[in-house]
């Protein structure tokens, strides 16, 4: 003991490896990260791993213990992380060129997997991008542009995320979600072209709505006009007199308010036009 104290450099660079020797034993996992304790390059254990539903300050965050020199600590994301898709063109089942971008996220959910079958989180990202335009791709070549219009567009996202699902669970991840950025025709002829066509289209499915409508319409004036040439009928049967005095009042509107103003009628006043005029006493 006396030798150590007589040697003050010997004995400041023992407490300098006993300090090392603690910080490598110890570190401390945030909230934000998990953690895969690795032991001559095989995962042994994790930390902090991501659960549905659970509450901020009641995960598996906080200070950890691991063998010095013999473990490293490798540190995977615990938050949402995009994946930016490079644009892709996809040929429409109306045979519209289309130039798509999209994106996925996705987090790490079993971080030993992760490490395992992709090493980082940059590569699981590398490995999901390619499959996300081929994805992309299938699903909106066995649909018509005006789909992307449409409330459709939700479910041939949730088709996507599903398939792309299944194959993140293979590196440890699991979509989150999946949306179209953007979905454009190419500029130029094209462009003109293919709005011709969706504005042709559209023009024909408005004429067919019309003459069907027009069809209706006609449908129910014919058998509105038998039903009240029925309630004339049974009318004039069971009142003739009260028949020819409606009638008489349709011909006289027609004649005297229906025209254009433009024509004169000449009549006696004995003429048997006006005889609803006369009254029935002086028939």
């Amino acid at each position: 003991m006396n030798g150590l104290m007589q040697r003050p450099m010997l004995l400041l660079g023992l407490l300098a490896l006993v300090l090392i020797v603690i910080a490598s034993s110890v570190a401390i996992v945030p909230e934000t990260k998990q953690a895969v304790i690795v032991r001559f390059g095989q995962p042994v254990r994790t930390f902090n791993v991501y659960r549905d539903n659970e509450e901020f300050g009641r995960t598996g965050a906080g200070l950890i213990a691991r063998i010095p020199f013999a473990e490293q600590i490798v540190w995977v994301d615990k938050r949402v992380i995009a994946v930016e898709m490079e644009q892709q063109q996809v040929l429409s089942t109306d045979q519209l060129r289309l130039e798509v971008d999209a994106y996925a996220r996705f987090r790490i959910v079993d971080p030993e997997r992760m490490y395992v079958s992709a090493g980082s989180v940059e590569r699981v990202a590398a490995e999901l991008r390619p499959i996300l335009g081929s994805a992309l791709r299938n699903e909106l070549g066995k649909r018509q542009f005006a789909a992307l219009l449409s409330p459709e567009r939700g479910g041939i996202m949730d088709r996507i995320q599903a398939g792309l699902d299944r194959i993140a669970a293979q590196y440890g991840a699991q979509i989150v979600d999946v949306q179209i950025k953007r979905a454009d025709l190419p500029q130029g002829t094209p462009l003109q072209s293919a709005f011709q066509r969706m504005r042709t289209a559209r023009e024909q499915e408005a004429r067919t709505i019309t003459a069907q409508g027009q069809k209706n319409a006609q449908i129910i004036r014919a058998e509105a006009d038998a039903s009240a040439s029925r309630t004339y009928a049974n009318s004039f049967g069971k009142d003739p007199s009260f028949y020819e005095f409606y009638r008489a009042m349709q011909s006289y509107e027609r004649t005297f308010l229906g025209g254009s103003g433009d024509t004169s009628i000449i009549l006696s006043p004995n003429n048997e036009y006006l005889r609803e005029f006369q009254g029935r006493g002086n028939r």
